[in-house]
């Protein structure tokens, strides 16, 4: 990923603005960008969901199939998550193998939905040692203004509750909604100066000295968290950032919820 450098004028104006109250998008430092999603938009996939995050756009694909257990987990079924970055999506994206941005998005997602108990991987085992279903959850973005970490934890839990598991044509009787339970959702707060923002836009990330990404799941509990760029962050900071990531991940939550009807 090509390094972005924003102007020093451009990032005082933004603290300023922060310093206020507010964000060039008229936001309150605690809000989140509007939500939108579809369902069920890919024919090939299992589950697929497209999503956007104010204007950043992101689509996940989930597919199943048929193979061998991992060694030391025989009676588990295996999840594989990725995510692609193609300079479609933004100039500072690059062709070529996964970058590093591209890994971390994907474990976020991953440990996110591991550690938070969505899926009992013993569920997806078919014979111990021999046959278990493996879960491709595949992420592709679309287009990028921020907080790609958020965008694509959501549109991967709803990709899983939208998936059924293709049993029929794999000869073990008819096809079933994908055994997940739980809703884990991350909120990413990001420091600029003396101020926290949640939901990023490109510019306020690459503006930002630290950021913080906190998966929490529906008792509110925090499952995994990650932190990144190079500042630090007071003890105070990220108890705030805690606090900030419970109420937008309770909020969002039960507005996907209504609107899924799950």
């Amino acid at each position: 990923m090509k390094k972005t450098i924003i102007p020093e004028i451009k990032k005082e104006f933004i603290n300023k603005l922060a310093d206020e109250g507010t964000r060039e998008d008229g936001r309150g430092l605690s809000d989140m960008r509007e939500i939108n999603f579809e369902t069920g938009i890919i024919g090939t996939a299992d589950g697929s969901v497209r999503l956007s995050l104010g204007k950043t756009e992101v689509i996940v694909g989930i597919k199943l199939q048929i193979g061998t257990p991992y060694p030391d987990k025989q009676d588990q079924g295996v999840l594989m998550t990725g995510c692609e970055l193609k300079p479609m999506a933004h100039p500072a994206f690059e062709g070529g193998a996964p970058s590093m941005e591209a890994v971390e998005i994907a474990r976020v997602v991953d440990r996110g939905i591991r550690e938070s108990g969505m899926m009992d991987m013993y569920s997806f085992c078919i014979v111990p040692g021999e046959k278990v279903w493996l879960v491709f959850l595949d992420i592709q973005v679309l287009n990028y203004d921020g907080n790609l970490f958020d965008a694509a934890t959501m549109a991967g839990v709803l990709a899983l509750h939208n998936t059924m598991v293709p049993a029929a044509a794999n000869e073990l009787g008819d096809d079933y909604k994908l055994p997940v339970t739980l809703w884990p959702l991350t909120a990413t707060v990001v420091k600029i100066k003396n101020n926290l923002m949640a939901d990023p836009t490109f510019t306020e990330e690459n503006a930002a000295y630290a950021r913080l990404t906190i998966s929490i799941d529906d008792n509110g509990d925090i499952r995994a968290m990650q932190k990144g760029l190079k500042g630090a962050l007071t003890y105070d900071e990220v108890i705030r950032a805690l606090d900030i990531a419970q109420e937008l991940t309770q909020n969002i939550r039960a507005s996907l919820q209504k609107s899924t009807g799950v």
